[in-house]
């Protein structure tokens, strides 16, 4: 089994487990279920936004610990303060360390929140809308294209929008019409091997009228321009701050050396 099979299986039956013990008529009485959705979309398109969707992210299983001593209202805060278009926060537990309880703590950003975890059942979707997320990410390598269609329609019908994850040419398949964003994940989930030129290598058979994100190995402002140029819009990075002693500081840091870099060019 990849890394991916194994994740898989253990969030069917953590999914199988929560279904018992929280009903659907339950989630929908969160009192985030009656707030609007704020639109990452939108804020990807903002140019007064770096484009960077900015990620809280403790662990992997491919790193380890990252960093587990950084806390979520700071690092998030300073995500805000220095421009992010988004932020992405882990809920998986067992593999990355986070949260729903993370999720629901971050909203105090009052900035577009991505619910970033393995989405294989309709509940983690109304999940997601009662814990406060904006967003939620579809992985193509987890689902089929009709799985794809019918969770994105539910999460419209929730206010949500969908970030569609691919990672080769055959999953650009599972793009659809409803579909509100598509990143292009440079790193392999199968093996956990990275390479920034999956993005550059797909990005001219996304749809021109989709937002385009690129996910992972995006460990310097010079990155995001040579992406910025091939056609991205947005950038979802973690591991890059995260790692830091003090994230914050790295990505305010991070964001003043972008903004210098595209000056220049």
């Amino acid at each position: 089994m990849t890394i991916l099979d194994t994740i898989v299986a253990q969030k069917n039956i953590e999914v199988a487990a929560k279904k018992v013990i929280i009903s659907v008529d339950q989630l929908e009485q969160s009192p985030f279920f009656k707030l609007p959705c704020l639109s990452l979309k939108e804020s990807l398109l903002d140019k007064n936004k770096t484009g960077i969707i900015a990620e809280f992210k403790r662990k992997s299983p491919s790193k380890g610990i990252i960093n587990n001593t950084a806390t979520l209202q700071d690092v998030t805060q300073a995500y805000t303060q220095f421009g992010a278009a988004g932020i992405s926060v882990l809920t998986d537990e067992l593999f990355f360390g986070g949260s729903l309880a993370d999720l629901e703590a971050a909203t105090f950003n009052q900035i577009p929140l991505l619910r970033k975890d393995f989405m294989i059942n309709e509940y983690q979707i109304i999940e997601a809308k009662a814990s406060g997320a904006s967003v939620i990410l579809l992985i193509a390598a987890c689902l089929t294209p009709k799985q794809v269609k019918e969770m994105t329609l539910l999460a419209h019908s929730l206010g949500l929008e969908v970030l569609l994850e691919v990672h080769n040419h055959e999953e650009l398949g599972h793009i659809n019409e409803e579909i509100d964003l598509v990143g292009v994940n440079n790193r392999n989930l199968k093996n956990f091997e990275v390479s920034i030129n999956v993005s550059l290598d797909l990005i001219e058979q996304i749809p021109t009228s989709i937002p385009a994100i690129a996910e992972s190995g995006i460990d310097n402002p010079n990155t995001i321009v040579t992406l910025q140029k091939a056609g991205f819009a947005g950038f979802l990075i973690g591991e890059r701050f995260m790692k830091e002693s003090n994230p914050s500081i790295a990505f305010a840091n991070f964001v003043n050396e972008l903004k210098l870099k595209q000056n220049a060019s």
